[in-house]
């Protein structure tokens, strides 16, 4: 029973270690195939992922099958660095998220999203133009407004205000409702002569498929509400993560008081 601690993190970081393989070559082939910003941008953090997986794996398994005590002193300080950071993001992602939703609209299947709306840290992100100017070639590359406009393209509208847009398809590729254009298609909308708007994204509207509301406040709300949604579920999941890497740090300690247990053995 005194060796189990060592097998069980052996055993871990060995499925680690086959783990972080995949990712590793992932991030490779993402380094060749990428043709846009985005992708390139997604290699990056895909192949750091791998790299660390992998040294920290063999770091634990090298250090509980063989014995060697520094290198399972260094497996420790970096899952204690880990869960530490790990829970600082979780509590810093429900503070950031606690605010913003979707304004629901009168006979409308779809919300309207306001920046405003958001934590003062989220916006500030999306307000800095370099960030925002690669957040959108994103959102344009991704074709978002393209696949909305041919998925909804026969909608009389009456149909598309009963259409369940997403938060993207709703701040991006269509105007707000305060503006009141006249609906053609959905991604073509007729501006009121000589009107005066008091939501600047009415201006900020065009029909032109590159711009359209890529350059609204409802856009980058829309994003921060998908921004939202997922940062909640993944703080979940760190949850479920968290209580997982504290069970595996605390039989790597175990491994590592009967490494140096056996150490003080052979002198």
């Amino acid at each position: 029973m005194v060796k189990l601690s060592n097998n069980l993190i052996g055993i871990l970081n060995f499925l680690t270690l086959i783990l972080s393989i995949p990712i590793l070559v992932a991030g490779v082939w993402l380094s060749k195939q990428s043709n846009t910003e985005c992708e390139r941008w997604l290699e990056r953090p895909v192949i750091a992922l791998g790299v660390f997986l992998l040294v920290v794996s063999l770091a634990g398994l090298i250090g509980a099958c063989c014995r060697v005590s520094w290198l399972l002193w260094f497996y420790l300080l970096v899952m204690f660095l880990l869960i530490v950071l790990l829970f600082g993001f979780t509590i810093f992602a429900f503070v950031v998220t606690n605010k913003g939703a979707g304004e629901a609209l009168g006979n409308k299947g779809y919300k309207e999203y306001r920046l405003g709306d958001y934590s003062n840290w989220l916006q500030k992100r999306v307000n800095n133009t370099n960030t925002w100017n690669r957040i959108r070639s994103c959102l344009q590359s991704g074709k978002l407004c393209s696949d909305f406009q041919s998925r909804f393209l026969n909608d009389t509208v009456d149909k598309f205000y009963t259409e369940n847009l997403s938060a993207l398809q709703s701040g991006c590729c269509k105007p707000s409702d305060d503006c009141k254009f006249v609906y053609q298609n959905p991604t073509t909308w007729t501006k009121t002569t000589n009107a005066t708007y008091t939501n600047p994204d009415c201006d900020a509207w065009n029909n032109d498929p590159n711009v359209l509301c890529f350059n609204c406040q409802s856009c980058k709300a829309g994003l921060l509400q998908n921004l939202k949604t997922d940062w909640k579920k993944v703080a979940i999941i760190n949850v479920i993560f968290l209580v997982f890497l504290i069970i595996v740090y605390s039989i790597g300690c175990c491994a590592f008081r009967n490494n140096r247990r056996d150490n003080w053995k052979r002198y």
